[in-house]
C-alpha cells in the first residue's frame, strides 16, 4: 500500500495491475467498515481485473483501513469520502476510470459521479439499490454496537454483525461510529436520474439492507440490474457470477 494526502487524511491505496502503464483503470471504493483487502483482495476482485487486463486501483477509505481516522462525524459525509477518490485519481494522472462501489461505497462513487461526471466513465454499484433513495433501515444500533465494550450484550441482529465484522478486521469502532452517522446520506430519485453513466447494479437475492436493483436501475437512463442469487449483503461480494457480469459490462463499455 502506497498513501497521500488529502484533506489532511493520509489515504492508503493500492494500483495494481499497471506496470506497463496500460491497461483501462477502475477505482475500487469499498463498503463501510470494510478495506481494500477485506473487499478487493481477500474476494478475488483484484486479481479477476488485473488478469482480465484492467488497472485496478482501490484505496481505504478515510477511517477505515490503513489510512487517518478521525472521530469527527463530519469528516464522514458521501461529498468528503467521493473527494478523496477524485484527488487519488488527480494524484495518479488519471482523467477518467470505470468506478466500481459497494454497499457504503456504492453511495460514494454514486455522490462522485453526480459531482464529477467527467471523472466517472462507468458506474457499478455493488451491494446497494433503492436503499441509495429510501434508505437501509434503521442504523442507530450499528453505532452503538460498534461502542460497547462487551460485544455478547449487543442483541439488535444488524449491529452484531457489524460489530463482529468491525472487530474481525480490527477496525477502529470508534472512527467506525463517527463514519456511519453521516456518510448515510440520501440521494433522491431526481438526483439519481441525473447519473447518466452506464451503470451495472448487483444485488444479492438474499439481501435485506441494499434495497431492490431493479427499482434504482428504473430511475436511471442507462442503468441494468444483476441479481446475485442466493447471496446476502456480505456473500454477494465475491460471488463468482456477477464477477462475470462486471467483466461482461466493462467489456461492453470500454472508455477508449
Amino acid at each position: 500500500m502506497q498513501t497521500f494526502s488529502h484533506q489532511g487524511f493520509d489515504i492508503a491505496y493500492t494500483d495494481r495491475g499497471a506496470v506497463t502503464g496500460t491497461g483501462e483503470p477502475i477505482l475500487l471504493v469499498h463498503g463501510f467498515s470494510s478495506s481494500v483487502h477485506v473487499n478487493w483482495v481477500a474476494p478475488g476482485w483484484i486479481k479477476t481485473l488485473t488478469e482480465a487486463g484492467y488497472r485496478a486501483i482501490a484505496f481505504d477509505h478515510r477511517g477505515h483501513g490503513q489510512s487517518s481516522k478521525s472521530y469527527d462525524t463530519a469528516d464522514y459525509t458521501p461529498q468528503a469520502m467521493a473527494g478523496d477518490a477524485v484527488a487519488l485519481l488527480d494524484h495518479l494522472g488519471i482523467g477518467t476510470a470505470h468506478v466500481f462501489g459497494y454497499s457504503m461505497g456504492a453511495r460514494v462513487s454514486t455522490f462522485m459521479a453526480l459531482s464529477e461526471p467527467d471523472r466517472v466513465h462507468s458506474l457499478i454499484l455493488g451491494g446497494l439499490g433503492y436503499g441509495m433513495v429510501d434508505g437501509v433501515g434503521d442504523w442507530d444500533p450499528i453505532a452503538e454496537a460498534l461502542m460497547v465494550d462487551d460485544p455478547e450484550s449487543v442483541t439488535h441482529a444488524r449491529g452484531k454483525m457489524f460489530r463482529s465484522f468491525a472487530d474481525q478486521t480490527k477496525s477502529d469502532r470508534k472512527a467506525l461510529a463517527a463514519c456511519i452517522a453521516t456518510s448515510r446520506e440520501l440521494i433522491s430519485e431526481e438526483e439519481i436520474a441525473r447519473v447518466t453513466q452506464p451503470t451495472l447494479i448487483g444485488v444479492g437475492t438474499k439481501d435485506d439492507i441494499a434495497g431492490s436493483a431493479q427499482q434504482l436501475a428504473a430511475l436511471m437512463p442507462n442503468a441494468i440490474a444483476f441479481d446475485i442469487e442466493g447471496r446476502d449483503h456480505m456473500l454477494s461480494v465475491g460471488d463468482r457470477t456477477f464477477k462475470a457480469a462486471v467483466l461482461d459490462f466493462l467489456k461492453d463499455h470500454p472508455i477508449s
